[in-house]
């Protein structure tokens, strides 16, 4: 996890696939460390100019509750934050 971190980090928005991707009916992406091979994901956004990981779960072919769960957790944590 700590190496598609630095990736994002160094990379932004043009971190693609398969290391990062949208998560569907949302504004969130998912980082995807080992190029997607990895089961788990962390879920972040950008938010003006940061990049903000809001939380951290599993991959959703391995636990799709706890996928759900990461992304509400994550929803909760950035709707709960004053970026200003």
């Amino acid at each position: 996890m700590y190496r598609a971190i630095e990736k994002l980090e160094l990379l932004g928005d043009q971190l693609g696939y398969p290391h990062s991707s949208n998560v569907r009916g949302t504004s969130l992406r998912e980082l995807r460390p080992r190029a997607g091979r990895s089961p788990w994901r962390a879920f972040y956004q950008r938010v003006g100019d940061r990049i903000v990981l809001a939380a951290i779960g599993p991959e959703a072919l391995h636990d799709p509750r706890g996928f759900r769960r990461a992304i509400g957790t994550a929803l909760a944590r950035l709707d709960s934050i004053n970026f200003e």
